[in-house]
């Protein structure tokens, strides 16, 4: 077997195990999201939505519903960036940030008193921004986990640019976020409608699953899909 064929394979499967894993880490995404906007009313993971919706509600003098959107849009940010931390201070790194969201759903589902429903909301929403920092890119192509947008803004224009007589089809895998975001979304809807009391430890359940499934992988393969951190060189 040749140097560049022996390559090939390798990149082949690196994208294969990375696009599996990211149908699973979306299809959690879309299952939470589901189940936190059947238990607060609110989005747990699509801020582009609770931003427009905390506009509307500071206009129409909403201001208790507004600041807790805008809360969550920080909490979500925050957990973004927790999420880079904990993949950069671990060796399994996937595993760790996975583990880390699936402690935060397991503890958010025993809130069940009313009084404690809006801490119960931040840290669902905290799990999901954290989840983010699992994977980052898939060879080079960016992906998101929990958000579509821009993983179906590629794919359009990946057709547009096919139309136009480009043949690289790298843009496909664009597909894979929304498909694992709408199979998990159905999921979570069924689960927030018939045990609301349990579909968040559910989630977490799962969650810890493909925690767990990624200490089978190589560990280079951890560090593989996540961006590399610049570190400023010392002067003298």
């Amino acid at each position: 077997m040749t140097r560049a064929r022996r390559r090939r394979i390798i990149r082949v499967q690196r994208t294969g195990t990375g696009l599996a894993l990211v149908a699973a880490i979306s299809f959690i995404a879309g299952m939470t999201d589901a189940i936190g906007l059947r238990l607060s009313g609110d989005f747990v993971s699509f801020m582009t939505g609770n931003t427009t919706r905390a506009a509307i509600s500071l206009a129409d003098g909403d201001l208790h519903h507004g600041l807790v959107l805008l809360g969550a849009v920080l909490v979500f940010v925050l957990g973004n960036a927790a999420g880079i931390v904990v993949a950069h201070l671990v060796q399994r790194r996937m595993f760790g940030v996975l583990a880390g969201v699936a402690m935060l759903l397991s503890l958010a589902s025993m809130l069940q008193d009313p009084d404690l429903h809006l801490l119960r909301f931040y840290m669902v929403v905290l799990s999901m921004g954290m989840v983010n920092a699992t994977i980052e890119h898939i060879e080079g192509l960016p992906i998101g986990l929990t958000y579509v947008t821009g993983a179906l803004s590629r794919f359009g224009r990946g057709i547009g640019r096919f139309i136009m007589g480009e043949r690289k089809m790298d843009w496909t895998i664009q597909a894979v976020p929304w498909l694992g975001m709408i199979s998990g979304a159905l999921c979570g809807s069924v689960l927030g409608l018939a045990l609301p009391g349990d579909a968040l430890f559910i989630a977490a359940v799962l969650t810890l699953f493909v925690a767990l499934s990624t200490l089978l992988m190589r560990r280079t393969l951890h560090h593989r899909y996540n961006q590399r951190i610049a570190r400023a060189s010392g002067t003298k």
